[in-house]
Parts: C-alpha cells; sequence; structure tokens
C-alpha cells in the first residue's frame, strides 16, 4: 500500500541523499540568505492546534537546524466548529464540540490575536513572504521577489507560475472587477480556459502557488477589513459522536461541513497598481508534495526529482559536466545557483 503524507509535511524526508526534511531544506536557505546578507531574518511557522507540539518537538530535536531560536516563532491557526448540511454543531464527544482549522485565510486573524504582528513591528520588519511549506523548491525570503514587490511599492504581491496546459485544475490569478482576484479552474468554461493571446500562451495561464508578499502596512490595517473576509464551505468527512452511544464514529463518506478561509480572499482588497505578479519557472520554484508516495504526480519522488533536477542544471551552468542524474547542492553552498563557479575545477 501507498504510505500516506504525515500530517505535517514539513517533517517529511522526501528521499534525498542528505535526508533533509522540508523544514531542514528551509532553514538552510534561511541560513544561506543571513549569510549573504550579513542579516536576521525571522521565521514564523503557523501550526493548527493539533500539529503545534509535534512539529516544536521536531524543531527541538533537530536543534532549530542551525537558527536562533529566537528568530524561530511558532503561532497557531484558529479553529471553527464543524456543522452538518442542515447547519447544526457536529460533536466530537458527549461534551465537545468538534472543530477544524480555519483555513490558510486564517492566517490574518492569527497573526492578529498571537501577537505575531506586533513582535515583526517590534523588530521593525517591513516586508513578510507567506508560503505554503509543502513546497519543496520555494526561495524562503526571496530577496528578487522582496525586491521586485517594494520597488513597485506594491502592498500586496504574489508569485505565479505558467499553467502547464489549459486543463490543469489549478487556481488562476486575474483582474476581477478591477481588482486582482484568484479565480478556480472551475469558474472557466473550456473554450474560456482555451483561449491564447497573441504571443501564442494561455490568456488565463497565471497559476496561484500560493507564494505571497505583504507590506507591513498592509497587514497592519487587518483589523479594518478582517471581519469582511468570506467563509468557504468545504464537505468533508468529519467523526461524530454518536449520542445512543457516546462513542466516535468516521464516516465512509462526507458528512457535514468545514468552513474554510482563502489566503487570497485578500487580494481586491487592494487596487491594481497596489498590487503585482511576479511570475517564474516551475521547474525551479515549485514543486508541492500533495500525495502519496508512488502516485507519480507532486509526491516525495517528484519532489525529490525535482530538487535533484535543478542542482544539475545549477552545476552545469557553472560549466561542470554532471555524470548523474542529478545533483543535490546543499542551500548552505548556495541558494539559487550562485557561486557554485568556485568549485569547478579548471
Amino acid at each position: 500500500p501507498l504510505a500516506p503524507i504525515p500530517l505535517i509535511p514539513g517533517c517529511f524526508d522526501i528521499g534525498l541523499p542528505s535526508k533533509l526534511s522540508l523544514f531542514h531544506l528551509q532553514a538552510q536557505r534561511i541560513i544561506a540568505l543571513q549569510q549573504l546578507s550579513s542579516g536576521s531574518i525571522p521565521w514564523y511557522i503557523m501550526t493548527s492546534e493539533p500539529t503545534r507540539a509535534q512539529t516544536e518537538s521536531f524543531f527541538n530535536r533537530h536543534n532549530h537546524f542551525g537558527l536562533d531560536p529566537a528568530n524561530v516563532c511558532f503561532f497557531n491557526q484558529g479553529l471553527l466548529p464543524c456543522l452538518t448540511s442542515d447547519a447544526k454543531i457536529i460533536l466530537h464527544d458527549k461534551h465537545a464540540i468538534a472543530l477544524a482549522p480555519d483555513g490558510n485565510g486564517g492566517l490574518y486573524r492569527a497573526l492578529l490575536t498571537n501577537g505575531v504582528l506586533k513582535d515583526m513591528t517590534d523588530r521593525a520588519i517591513k516586508h513578510v513572504h507567506v508560503y505554503c511549506v509543502d513546497n519543496a523548491l520555494v526561495r524562503v525570503a526571496d530577496p528578487l521577489f522582496i525586491g521586485f514587490a517594494a520597488s513597485r511599492n506594491a502592498k500586496l504581491a504574489t508569485k505565479v507560475v505558467r499553467k502547464r496546459n489549459a486543463a490543469e485544475n489549478v487556481g488562476l490569478v486575474v483582474a476581477k472587477h478591477g481588482k486582482p482576484a484568484v479565480i478556480e479552474y472551475s469558474e472557466l468554461d473550456p473554450q474560456t480556459a482555451s483561449l491564447k493571446d497573441s504571443h501564442g500562451l494561455l490568456q488565463y495561464g497565471a497559476a496561484n502557488i500560493v507564494n505571497h508578499y505583504y507590506s507591513i502596512d498592509f497587514l497592519l490595517q487587518a483589523p479594518q477589513w478582517i471581519d469582511t473576509l468570506p467563509h468557504h464551505i468545504a464537505h468533508k468527512k468529519i467523526p461524530y459522536c454518536d449520542p445512543s452511544t457516546g462513542s466516535l464514529v468516521s464516516p465512509s463518506s462526507p458528512n457535514g461541513i468545514k468552513l474554510e478561509q482563502f489566503i487570497f480572499d485578500v487580494f481586491p482588497l487592494v487596487e491594481m497598481h497596489q498590487f503585482a505578479c511576479f511570475e517564474v519557472d516551475r521547474k525551479d520554484e515549485f514543486s508541492p508534495l500533495k500525495n502519496a508516495r508512488g502516485t507519480g504526480q507532486d509526491d516525495p519522488d517528484t519532489c525529490r526529482d525535482d530538487i535533484l533536477a535543478q542542482g544539475k542544471r545549477w552545476v552545469e551552468k557553472a560549466c561542470a559536466v554532471v555524470l548523474t542524474e542529478g545533483v543535490e547542492i546543499s542551500p548552505l553552498l548556495s541558494y539559487a545557483g550562485e557561486g557554485l563557479e568556485n568549485y569547478v575545477e579548471a
């Protein structure tokens, strides 16, 4: 049987020669940037109540991967009640409501309620980079992306990759009613999804990869707009308490509703001139861990292969010959392929 992805993708060993987890890779990218910039980069990690203890324990066991513990800050996203299809509250046991995390859009309220924004202002932080931990190729605190957004005085910016094809099921970054927005693939009919521009590229081809920039000024305005963000319905299988026996029942099909907020629901809050979109190459910056090993797409093997293939490209660009199918380049050696020519023998 296929091994399931663990509850916390960041703790997962995707099979690299180094055996590093995604968290470890990302920590090393932060260390590399700190060395390049002679600066300090705080890392804020949003967990949920069920994953908080396990995540912190993982960091403690690995000595925070060489980072200063004072610069690694954990905080919890919120929880919302689970509901039946007719809007009744589901019980987890006779004395407790069934709760579920409030989605990645819960980030904004969590920044407020956990004192994270205050901590950021105390540290004089001006620019914030937010990403999903399951992206094996993510360039944490990418100076090119942050510099691009800051140079345009953007309140909000996003990285995108080009859609593989018209049928790929991904959210798309668009202009909607004169405002930036993300729409789901299902909102486009096949004919519209297949439209091409004058260069032969998909007209609706900017795929959302949940990789965003925020100015601290925009985030500090959250109390003004936090309660305007919508909640979305997700039909899920939710364990529930059988009132006659008190036992917990695990349903075989969706039986209830989880309420979620989406991180991109803030996009329409800014004007187009306050928004920036930064397209990057998928093979260099986007390899998500979504599926169990052996599925052949967005799984541990594809994440590993994408990192090794990137390393090979970097080494070859430095004018070296690679005799294997791939190379793992430690982020401590190179953040984004720079400096490798110093290790090539003449």
